[in-house]
């Protein structure tokens, strides 16, 4: 198949084609990326569709989402093992609605994830791409720990990675500040973690929001630091020396901001009847500086060549499902332009998930994950909620508000 647009972001963060086409073959690989008339000539035979006025671009990753996180829903007493696998596969297939065609889940209730991928492995489902750690790991009563795995000392933590790895974990996700300055786990847990992951060939991600604890998992070499709320200029180039990769999720924090301020101004104690939110609300006062540490510093922080990644990480009740579109929306707001943003969501992730020669560029070679929005996405980011089409290995998921799944 032949798809054509008025534009075409390729996703390096530079490269914007003007009337060009893509010829994407029966086995979803994309054959051919170039003028709309050379490519036409070059495919008598194939079939030509033309979305006008339209932005194809790669299709996007979220690269901090938990699909089966049932703990905020107000009738969780419902959720059964059954019942949060339906939650999980809803979640996932949304995600076409959104652009998204590939996400790495940052822990959802165990073996979830893992048996969404052996569903479709077996033709069962059709979702995106799905990289997982197994569960999250916290020190005893830390981040989380209600949710994910405690475990203490530098032992213990190898030998629940060694379990991790053997059940299935693709990443490894380590869990170590919350709202406050004060570090959960120690650097000798931290460097053990990191070393046992890199020594078994898994790569880790990590939780880290304030100091000293972002400054210890700089040192300690996780592969990715997920929010980095209070992330200086000087830990950024650190990060990009030590090839550490940023997802800041911004969405979250901002959009706990704006909830519990709209709630204590309103007198509004019942937080969209949601214990995690009833929770979260305690925590006010955590959320203003960090929105405005995103909004004053991510500029700079982008600027110094950290590898960005978009990432949701949205878990209240009644909240967005994978919001990337408004987090690539903040990332403009705050000072980068449509298409440095689109490849945040693009290559960038593909590159630390290493799949850098398959997924997240319209190139000839790569697969044929596309999305195409109305408008030109290179010159307005809005247009991002104007998904048009959706396809994931060259076949159509999501086209004008229907999804093919």
């Amino acid at each position: 198949m032949i798809i054509c647009a008025k534009t075409i972001i390729t996703g390096d963060g530079e490269i914007v084609l003007k009337d060009a086409a893509v010829m994407v073959d029966g086995s979803g690989k994309i054959q051919k990326v170039g003028a709309k008339d050379e490519v036409v000539q070059a495919y008598p035979q194939e079939e030509v569709t033309d979305y006008g006025e339209a932005t194809i671009f790669p299709g996007m990753f979220d690269m901090h989402c938990h699909l089966g996180y049932w703990y905020s829903q107000p009738d969780s007493f419902n959720y059964n093992d059954q019942m949060i696998m339906m939650y999980a596969l809803q979640h996932a297939q949304a995600a076409f609605t959104k652009g998204i065609t590939s996400v790495r889940d940052c822990y959802s209730p165990e073996g979830v994830c893992k048996t969404l991928k052996l569903a479709e492995e077996k033709g069962f489902v059709t979702i995106p791409r799905i990289t997982h750690v197994n569960a999250g790991m916290c020190m005893t009563g830390g981040h989380c720990w209600d949710e994910v795995i405690e475990v203490d000392g530098p032992w213990a933590i190898r030998k629940e990675i060694r379990r991790q790895v053997r059940d299935g974990a693709e990443w490894v996700k380590i869990l170590t500040s919350h709202r406050s300055h004060i570090p959960e786990y120690t650097q000798e847990e931290l460097d053990a973690a990191v070393d046992e992951c890199h020594r078994r060939g898994i790569k880790c991600v990590v939780h880290a929001g304030t100091h000293p604890s972002i400054q210890m998992c700089i040192d300690a070499g996780f592969d990715t630091i997920e929010h980095g709320t209070f992330l200086t200029v000087e830990q950024a180039q650190q990060m990009k020396e030590k090839g550490i990769a940023w997802t800041p999720t911004i969405m979250a924090y901002t959009y706990l901001y704006e909830v519990c301020k709209k709630n204590i101004e309103e007198g509004n104690a019942d937080v969209f009847n949601d214990p995690v939110a009833a929770k979260e609300q305690r925590d006010y006062a955590y959320y203003e500086p960090a929105y405005k540490a995103y909004r004053d510093n991510f500029k700079k922080l982008y600027d110094t060549g950290v590898t960005v990644c978009t990432g949701s990480d949205m878990v209240m009740y009644g909240s967005p499902v994978l919001p990337v579109q408004q987090e690539l929306n903040y990332m403009v707001e705050y000072g980068i332009t449509p298409v440095q943003a689109i490849q945040t969501a693009t290559s960038n992730p593909a590159k630390v998930l290493g799949k850098e020669n398959e997924l997240g560029l319209i190139q000839e070679g790569f697969i044929g994950d596309i999305a195409i929005v109305d408008g030109d996405l290179s010159e307005d980011i809005k247009n991002i909620y104007n998904i048009h089409t959706v396809y994931l290995n060259g076949k159509k998921v999501y086209d004008e508000g229907v999804r093919y799944v």
